[in-house]
C-alpha cells in the first residue's frame, strides 16, 4: 500500500519517482489479487509494470528532442476510441474470465481493469484527463474491494481518489503554465 501511495503521490507532482515505485507496487499487488480471485486485476499489474517501465522513459525523453514530456490535453476523439476499446475489451475479458476461471466478479473487475489500462496509458504520455479517468474507476474500485472484503485496499483506492484530484488539479496548473505565452490570456 505504501508504494502504491508514494507512487501516485509522486505522479501528482510530475516527480519520474513515480514510475520505479509504481513498479514495486505493482509487483506486490500481483500476489494480493491473486488470492482474492481478481485475476484480470493480477494480469492488469503485469501489464502495469511494462506500462511503467515505459512511462518512465517517456517522461525522461518523450518531450520534443528528446526532452521530458510535458502535460497534455487529448481530443474528444481520442476518449471516444479509448471508450470504445475499453468496453470491447471488458465484454471479451469478462466473457472469458466468466466462462474458463472461478473469477468472484469477472465483469466487474474486466471493467475495471480495462479502464484503469487506458488511464495508465494516458498517464504514461503525461494527458491531463488521466486523472478524471483515474477518479471514477477508484470509485468503482473502492465499492468492489468493499464487497470482496479487501478493506485496507479499499481505504487505498479511496486514498488514490483522493490523489487523482489532487494529480488533476495539479496537472492542469502545470498545463495553464506550459501552454501560456507571457503577455496572453490564461489558457484554459
Amino acid at each position: 500500500m505504501v508504494f502504491g501511495i508514494v507512487s501516485v503521490f509522486l505522479s501528482t507532482r510530475e516527480n519520474i519517482w513515480s514510475w520505479p515505485t509504481a513498479i514495486v507496487n505493482v509487483t506486490l499487488y500481483s500476489l494480493v489479487f491473486y488470492g482474492a480471485k481478481l485475476y484480470a486485476d493480477m494480469g492488469l499489474q503485469a501489464v502495469y509494470f511494462v506500462l511503467s517501465i515505459y512511462g518512465w522513459y517517456e517522461w525522461k525523453y518523450g518531450g520534443k528532442n528528446r526532452t521530458e514530456l510535458n502535460v497534455t490535453r487529448t481530443s474528444p476523439g481520442f476518449l471516444a476510441s479509448a471508450a470504445v476499446v475499453a468496453i470491447v475489451f471488458a465484454a471479451v475479458l469478462g466473457t472469458i474470465l466468466s466462462r474458463v476461471t472461478d473469477a468472484a466478479l469477472p465483469y466487474l473487475d474486466s471493467a475495471t481493469t480495462a479502464t484503469s489500462l487506458v488511464a495508465q496509458f494516458m498517464m504514461t504520455r503525461k494527458i491531463l484527463q488521466n486523472w478524471v479517468i483515474w477518479a471514477a474507476v477508484d470509485v468503482v474500485y473502492v465499492g468492489m474491494f468493499i464487497y470482496k472484503q479487501l478493506y485496507l485496499t479499499a481505504g487505498l483506492y479511496a486514498v488514490f481518489f483522493v490523489l487523482a484530484v489532487m494529480g488533476y488539479r495539479r496537472w492542469k496548473r502545470s498545463y495553464v503554465a506550459q501552454t501560456t505565452v507571457p503577455g496572453s490570456a490564461v489558457a484554459a
